[in-house]
C-alpha cells in the first residue's frame, strides 16, 4: 500500500498582491486529526493562524492519517509536507 501525501497548498494570491492577513510566518494552530483517524475529502485536518485570520486547509483526498509531521506552533511554507495518509 503505497503512502499519500498531504502537503501545504499555495497561498491564497491575495497575500502576495496585500499581505495584510500574512505579516510574518504562518503558523499551526490547531491539528483536528490524529494517527488512525478516517477523514474525508474536503475534511479539515489542519487550522493555520496568519496573524490576522484563523485558515482550515482542507484535505485533498481521503484516507488513514498515518503520520502527522508538523505540530502546533510550527512555521509552515508552500508545499510543506503536513501529513501522510494510507
Amino acid at each position: 500500500m503505497s503512502l499519500k501525501e498531504i502537503r501545504m497548498p499555495k497561498f491564497p494570491e491575495c497575500w502576495e498582491s496585500c499581505g495584510n492577513c500574512r505579516q510574518g510566518a504562518v503558523f499551526v494552530l490547531e491539528i483536528p486529526v490524529a494517527p488512525g483517524d478516517h477523514i474525508l475529502h474536503d475534511e479539515t485536518v489542519l487550522i493555520l493562524e496568519t496573524g490576522k485570520v484563523a485558515l482550515d486547509i482542507p484535505s485533498p483526498i481521503a484516507g488513514v492519517v498515518d503520520k502527522i509531521l508538523v505540530a502546533e506552533g510550527d512555521p509552515v511554507d508552500e508545499g510543506a509536507l503536513l501529513m501522510t495518509l494510507l
